[in-house]
C-alpha cells in the first residue's frame, strides 16, 4: 500500500468518481483505494460466478490488472463500481469457458445455510438441508448463464435492476425477462422443496 494511513483513510472517504479520475491519471493510491472499496463486492460476485474461491481471487486480480490499464477508457468516473462489476463478469465467465466441466455452484452453500452447525442439531434436518441446498445448486447450474448471472447478482448482491443491467451492460427490460425465467425456472425445479 502507498502513503500512511492517515492518508489511506482520508483517500477511503473520496467519492468514486474523483479517486477514479486520479488513478487514470497515474493516481496508484487512488486506485488502491477503489480497490479496497469495491474489491469485497468484485470477490463474492466472481464467487458466486465461478462458484470457487480460487478462481474469485484470480478474477479479481485479473480485473485489477486490466481495470489499471483500461481506466483511461472509463467514460463515466462516477460508475467505476458497475464498470468493474461488468469486467469482474467478464473475467468470471472467461473462467467458466476454461472449467466448463469442471462447473461447481458451492456458492448457495454458504449463502443458504448461515445458521452455526451445533451437535445438538437434528441430523435428519441436516440431511434434509443438505439435499435442499444440493438441489438448488443443480437447478442454478442448469440455468442458461445469463439467467444466473441475473439472478446471482439480484438475489446474493442484492442489486438493482439497475445495478445488474450497468454492472452486465444489458438493458433493465433484459435483467427483468431473464429474472422473471430464472425465477420461473427455479420455481418449477425446487417445487418439492417448498
Amino acid at each position: 500500500m502507498t502513503g500512511s494511513p492517515t492518508a489511506q483513510h482520508q483517500l477511503d472517504l473520496v467519492p468514486d468518481a474523483l479517486l477514479a479520475g486520479r488513478a487514470a491519471d497515474g493516481d496508484t493510491a487512488a486506485f488502491e483505494a477503489l480497490a479496497r472499496r469495491h474489491g469485497p463486492l468484485m470477490r463474492a460476485t466472481a464467487r458466486r460466478l465461478t462458484g470457487s474461491l480460487a478462481d474469485a481471487d484470480d478474477v479479481v486480480q485479473e480485473t485489477l490488472v486490466q481495470a489499471w490499464k483500461q481506466l483511461d477508457t472509463l467514460r463515466e468516473p462516477a460508475a467505476v463500481k458497475g464498470w468493474l462489476l461488468r469486467i469482474v463478469g467478464s473475467r468470471s465467465i472467461d473462467h467458466l469457458r476454461k472449467r466448463r466441466n469442471h462447473v461447481e455452484l458451492d456458492t448457495a452453500e454458504n449463502q443458504l445455510d448461515d445458521t452455526p452447525r451445533t451437535k445438538a442439531q437434528d441430523p435428519e434436518n441436516n440431511a434434509v438441508n443438505a439435499s435442499r441446498v444440493e438441489a438448488l445448486k443443480a437447478a442454478l447450474a442448469a440455468l442458461p448463464e445469463e439467467q444466473r448471472r441475473c439472478w446471482v447478482l439480484k438475489e446474493f448482491n442484492d442489486q438493482s435492476y439497475e445495478e445488474i443491467a450497468l454492472t452486465l451492460n444489458i438493458s433493465p427490460a433484459s435483467v427483468r425477462g431473464r429474472l422473471a425465467r430464472a425465477r420461473i425456472t427455479l420455481a418449477r425445479t425446487m417445487e418439492e422443496w417448498r
